[in-house]
């Protein structure tokens, strides 16, 4: 019997060494998920991705920090303080409790909010867990629903069974209070009912009508749930997908150097299988390239579809050769971000011009259509003019006015901590935007809905006229629709209006770009963000509910060297602002053109608006406050 000898080339070997070698720092990171297991209290089996804060720093994930204080497992989450009760690491949840609810004290209630609103997809933590996925759909599963707390200017009689009264366990200052636990339409909030406070709960008990009280206030002894799965899918460097029946992760890596270590198991069953396999290679890798061209070439089809269908669009089309004689060869960087990079160029006018290339497209280039489809049907004194585009292949560029004095967030929240804008300026700029956004709205033969409003996307200009930028995430809609049904939210944290999450308190429309104004003209006021993790009192940590409580007090704000004109003028933007961020969509002013007269009026007319549903501290607890600048809970001076 004859024997068959197969050569295998020495670059193969070569290859597979060095790839084995790559192999082993992999696996000595990979050692934090072996660490031995650590226990506090009932909670026995503390390990990955969850820790101690005393164990190595090799164990475990440190966004997954809990603590063991007085034998009781904790974890702090933004602002809150919660027990720990359970942890599955079978399906990725953690069940947690507020830790200011106390069993047999039924006046005992969470002292912050915590809703859906403050889960951002960034965050390790969500609401949500994945109940099945494969490589084409994934089943999100709600694990925790709301508890809402409000108070009422009078008792009210014959209310709807939603509503449970709270007496005689907590007994309002003014008014009385009452909680719903079912998702409620805007319908059923009644104008005479502000909401106080709205927290989460995982509980599945009773539904019955007769429900009391203590019921509910069993549910929050019970505590909700909370999912870290969702995070390990969207943060790590990898394509993951959950098995249905086991419900592991399943994850394939993108990072160069779990590349190598495919491609080491891959030469490893090209020497196994021989020489059929190794023929069969590169078929695949051209397969894999030609599928790979023709989803390109199919965006860009779709992107130069749409060009020839708006061929009667204002800005004119550069070729990328155009391009980079404009910015001498890319030379003079102006700024990058997500969407990629903006360079200053040089019309042959002689007109300077801020480009901006973009990368990876999103959604099949809609980033790219969306602007030039709004920007390039418009032109006023509060939007930056698109002057012009360029779609060559996967070359896209927008070409815009140039901006000598950059973005609006510079110089309210400059590094170095010198304001540089006086009020009179701040004021002028914040009811230029204003006016732009009302232009949006009602001012053209279409309703162009921004939805990310916020100081990165404010450009001024050498006067300090500022322009609204940014029209990448923009819908466009009839001017007589009053609301617009969308798939997902849209915008950045800290801006998005409530309703692009909560879809029972009123529909998505121009109000959604009022109440992003409303957080944007609280920061220009107060010259610092509305969310502050030094301020050494938790009044003042977020900023709209320290304000409201100032103007509910009768207190003036303290502002460092001001005029009496300039606290005027202050006391104005922050009323208006407190107005435009109300929760329900109705509670808020009737559209932009409302906002811009009560700026442009005087603030005596401005009648004081009720208290907004304000979302709490989105931010991690700070360990060592001693560290911390003191300040006066008082007064929270501005611009610092």
């Amino acid at each position: 019997m004859s024997k068959v000898r197969l050569t295998v080339p020495p670059r193969f070997i070569i290859v597979l060494v060095v790839l084995c070698l790559c192999c082993v720092p992999c696996r000595a990171k990979d050692h934090r998920r072996y660490c031995q297991p650590s226990s506090c209290g009932n909670i026995r089996n503390i390990s990955h991705p969850f820790r101690l804060i005393d164990d190595p720093k090799e164990c475990g994930d440190l966004r997954y920090n809990l603590s063991c204080e007085n034998n009781l497992t904790v974890l702090h989450l933004y602002s809150g303080k919660y027990f720990v009760l359970a942890i599955n690491y079978e399906n990725a949840t953690i069940q947690v409790a507020d830790a200011n609810v106390h069993k047999g004290n039924c006046s005992s209630i969470p002292p912050y909010s915590l809703s859906r609103y403050n889960f951002s997809y960034d965050d390790p933590y969500s609401t949500y867990t994945l109940k099945g996925a494969n490589w084409f759909n994934t089943y999100r599963f709600e694990l925790s629903k709301p508890i809402i707390f409000m108070t009422c200017e009078t008792r009210l009689e014959n209310i709807s069974s939603l509503y449970v009264d709270t007496s005689p366990c907590i007994n309002a200052l003014s008014g009385h209070s009452f909680v719903v636990t079912e998702s409620i339409n805007a319908s059923d909030l009644l104008d005479s009912c502000p909401i106080e406070l709205m927290v989460l709960s995982s509980w599945n008990g009773t539904k019955d009508v007769n429900r009391s009280y203590i019921d509910i206030h069993n549910q929050l002894l019970y505590g909700f749930e909370l999912s870290w799965k969702e995070g390990y899918r969207r943060r790590s460097n990898s394509y993951c997908y959950i098995d249905a029946d086991t419900n592991e992760i399943h994850c394939y890596s993108t990072s160069v150097t779990n590349l190598f270590v495919s491609g080491a198991i891959i030469i490893a069953v090209i020497l196994w299988t021989g020489t059929k396999v190794v023929l069969g290679v590169p078929c695949v890798i051209v397969l894999l390239i030609f599928k790979l061209k023709r989803r390109h070439l199919s965006m860009y089809s779709v992107i130069e579809e749409f060009l020839q269908s708006h061929n009667n669009l204002m800005p004119i089309r550069y070729s990328y050769s155009n391009i980079k004689k404009m910015t001498r060869g890319f030379k003079d960087k102006l700024g990058e971000g997500g969407y990629g990079s903006v360079y200053k160029g040089k019309l042959r006018s002689g007109r300077f011009v801020a480009i901006k290339m973009l990368g990876k497209s999103k959604a099949n280039g809609q980033d790219f259509m969306n602007e030039v489809a709004t920007i390039g049907r418009i032109h006023h004194v509060n939007v930056v003019q698109l002057i012009g585009y360029c779609a060559e292949g996967s070359k896209r560029a927008l070409i815009y006015e140039y901006m000598p004095n950059g973005s609006l967030d510079k110089h309210i929240f400059p590094k170095e901590g010198i304001i540089s804008l006086s009020c009179k300026e701040a004021f002028e700029i914040s009811l230029g935007v204003a006016r732009g956004i009302d232009y949006l709205h009602q001012g053209c033969d279409i309703k162009i809905l921004h939805f990310d409003i916020k100081p990165h996307n404010i450009l001024l200009d050498e006067n300090f006229v500022p322009k609204i930028s940014d029209f990448g995430l923009a819908r466009l809609c009839p001017l007589d629709d009053s609301s617009l049904i969308l798939t997902a939210a849209r915008g950045t944290i800290g801006y998005i209006a409530p309703e692009l999450f909560y879809k029972n308190i009123g529909g998505v429309s121009n109000k959604a770009d009022m109440y992003s104004f409303g957080m944007l003209l609280m920061e220009i006021a107060g010259r610092r963000k509305n969310l502050n993790a030094v301020a050494a009192h938790s009044s003042q940590i977020y900023f709209p509910s320290w304000v409201y409580d100032q103007f509910s007090e009768g207190n003036e704000i303290e502002i460092e060297d001001a005029t009496g004109e300039e606290k005027t003028i202050t006391k104005k933007m922050l009323m208006v602002a407190l107005w435009c961020i109300q929760m329900k969509p109705s509670d808020r002013p009737n559209s932009m053109n409302n906002v811009v007269k009560m700026l442009e009026g005087e603030v005596e007319l401005i009648q004081m608006p009720p208290k907004p549903f304000l979302y709490p501290q989105d931010m991690p607890v700070v360990a060592d406050e001693s560290s911390l600048e003191k300040t006066s809970s008082s007064s929270m001076p501005f611009g610092k």
